[in-house]
């Protein structure tokens, strides 16, 4: 468990400093055009592919922490019993949702590699590179939902701390 939490931990901390360092260039960018020193025709497109890598790193820490997206109010007015029913599915449908995507992202890894697609604007490089943290970070959410699933279940029977 140390190590699952040290590695999502570690892709967070990256989510961070891509996102620092993309803050930091597009400021940069900017200071350097409108002082007259021009600038970095690649900086735009590159924190435009900054935004969706740091939000997929990021993703399995902050479920991992309890601190993603969720209706709290409705399942603080819901009785026990179905706070709990509906905690189970939302978990069941992260964890099947996350499968999918794992899939379909493998097959969109693979498919572009297969075609030799390029991106080419201000840089260039393979498609595929765009699609490769999509399965990675899908599968540690995989992992994380049913873990929840399992330390939800333990403490059901009170065997375990709840998630």
């Amino acid at each position: 468990m140390r190590a699952y939490r040290r590695l999502l931990e570690g892709l967070a901390a990256a989510a961070a400093l891509i996102l620092g360092a993309a803050a930091f260039a597009v400021s940069l960018d900017v200071v350097l055009r409108n002082t007259g020193w021009g600038g970095f025709p690649w900086v735009l497109e590159a924190s435009e592919y900054a935004l969706p890598l740091a939000t997929f790193l990021v993703a399995p820490w902050l479920l991992l922490r309890n601190e993603h997206v969720r209706l709290d109010i409705l399942l603080h007015m819901a009785s026990a019993a179905l706070a709990r029913a509906l905690d189970v599915a939302a978990n069941l449908a992260g964890l099947a949702v996350s499968l999918l995507l794992v899939v379909y992202g493998l097959r969109a890894i693979i498919n572009s590699a297969r075609q030799g697609s390029m991106i080419v604007k201000s840089m260039e490089f393979p498609e595929w590179w765009l699609y490769a943290p999509v399965p990675l970070c899908f599968a540690l959410l995989a992992i994380e939902f049913l873990r929840r699933l399992v330390v939800r279940e333990a403490h059901a029977l009170g065997s375990g701390p709840q998630a």
